[in-house]
């Protein structure tokens, strides 16, 4: 056998014959990483038997057996519990509370199934000491510090459990690759060892895995493609607000969202988001809208905030937190043409209340009046609530799902809703609706 030596893309696993800032697939810089590779005796191909393909209407369905984890929030994130034989993928910021979300769900599932839990980070101790604090000690739950795939799958044959927790998939390796724990080779490879023995011998695995500074999962990007589900836990890890977000999902709907607060025992659910978003605002006061926001069919209700003071400089400032940057200058722009409010001397600081990032354009009309109410000093009633999509023109768009935000909005007591003029409303109070950012400005606040 034979040793050469290749260079191997971190983000897209492009293999180089030589070392170059940049990747010529990906064009990512500084990604391509020294690994050694061991050329076999025989290069012939070996021919096998091939499958006889079958037609779609000769395949019986048997449905999907789930594991229900009884945590409300992570049973809807994943559909309605995890798939026998499925592999999961959970990632996330260091500290952010996986392997507690890991351990509170393995000691509910342990009650009807013995589960594996392998770690290649810490010590049986230090599992048992974090699992005494969250009262998650059962019996059928067992542990291993164990990193190499081969004795893994060992164990796994023997004790034959229903699901496998791997923390985390970085730490594995296996003797088959000439290269170090962590790299993209050994990720790769361990990730087909595992993923191939989950689909035949109906276990579920759920992999953990590192983030790298730029918030993606460490290794490889083909592992997300081989996971049948991708999971995000995000939030600061200053505050308690946690969320777990489905990106990836096979078996059921993706871009869900569970919302949890990590408290002394453990990661705990928010049955009423909306309420604890809106549990501390202040009453009365200039720059604050209520939006809601949807995550997968959930409705939220977040406080957007604005505040606008003068530049000390030449070029002013345009700061956002929880909202797209490049979007709040491009809705300043409009309100400066079409509204012929004076932002050009003016810094101008957004802010999503409780770390939530909002993504979707029905922020644009709440981000709008914050922004002015800000500038002109006048609040907006506290009972009030707007969302909706705003044009270069400055016309108003209706958003999908609304009537899933108006209800929410209901729920909570509000009594007026600010709206584009084609949205269909159903809502026992007052709604102001118009087509254009110019008239809903001057409604509300002149």
């Amino acid at each position: 056998m034979k040793e050469k030596t290749v260079f191997v893309c971190s983000s897209c696993g492009t293999r180089a014959l030589r070392w170059s800032g940049k990747c010529e697939q990906c064009e990512e810089w500084n990604t391509l990483e020294e690994q050694t590779v061991v050329s076999g005796k025989n290069n012939q191909p070996t021919q096998k038997a091939a499958c006889k393909p079958v037609l779609f209407s000769d395949i019986k369905s048997t449905g999907l057996t789930r594991f229900k984890t009884d945590i409300g929030e992570l049973d809807q994130v994943l559909g309605g519990g995890f798939v026998r034989g499925s592999v999961t993928l959970l990632s996330g910021d260091p500290g952010i509370g996986k392997s507690t979300l890991v351990l509170q769900f393995l000691s509910n599932l342990s009650k009807a199934n013995t589960v594996l839990y392998f770690s290649g980070e810490e010590s049986a101790y230090q599992v048992s000491m974090r699992a005494k604090r969250l009262g998650a000690r059962e019996k059928n739950v067992l542990f291993a510090s164990e990193n190499d795939v081969d004795s893994i799958l060992a164990m796994v044959e023997v004790e034959k459990p229903a699901m496998v927790v791997v923390d985390s998939i970085q730490t594995l390796q296996t003797s088959d690759v000439a290269s170090s724990m962590g790299s993209v080779a050994q990720v790769r490879e361990s990730a087909a060892r595992l993923i191939p023995y989950a689909k035949a011998h109906n276990i579920a695995f759920v992999l953990i895995g590192h983030v790298t500074k730029e918030g993606n999962v460490a290794g490889p990007k083909t592992l997300e493609h081989l996971v049948d589900t991708v999971l995000y836990l995000e939030g600061d890890r200053y505050h308690t607000l946690r969320v777990l977000r489905g990106v990836k999902n096979r078996f059921g709907s993706t871009n869900e969202a569970g919302v949890f607060e990590m408290a002394e025992k453990g990661l705990i659910e928010v049955k009423n988001p909306s309420e604890l978003f809106l549990a501390e605002r202040t009453e009365g006061s200039t720059g604050s809208v209520v939006t809601a926001i949807m995550e997968g069919n959930r409705a939220f209700l977040l406080e957007v905030q604005a505040l606008t003071t003068r530049t000390n400089f030449g070029y002013p400032k345009r700061t956002a937190s929880g909202f797209d940057q490049r979007r709040l200058e491009l809705l300043i722009a409009v309100l400066q043409k079409r509204a012929r409010l004076k932002l050009e001397d003016q810094d101008v600081y957004v802010n999503v209340v409780g770390g939530f990032s909002i993504k979707e354009p029905a922020a644009d009309v709440p981000v709008c009046l914050a922004v002015a109410s800000s500038l002109l000093g006048r609040p907006i009633d506290d009972t009030t609530l707007a969302f909706g999509e705003v044009g270069l023109s400055g016309e108003l768009r209706s958003v999908a799902q609304s009537s899933n935000r108006l209800k929410e909005a209901e729920k909570l007591g509000f009594k007026t809703v600010i709206v584009p003029s084609r949205t269909e409303v159903d809502f026992s109070g007052n709604a102001i609706s118009s087509q254009s950012i110019a008239d809903i400005v001057k409604k509300t606040l002149q």
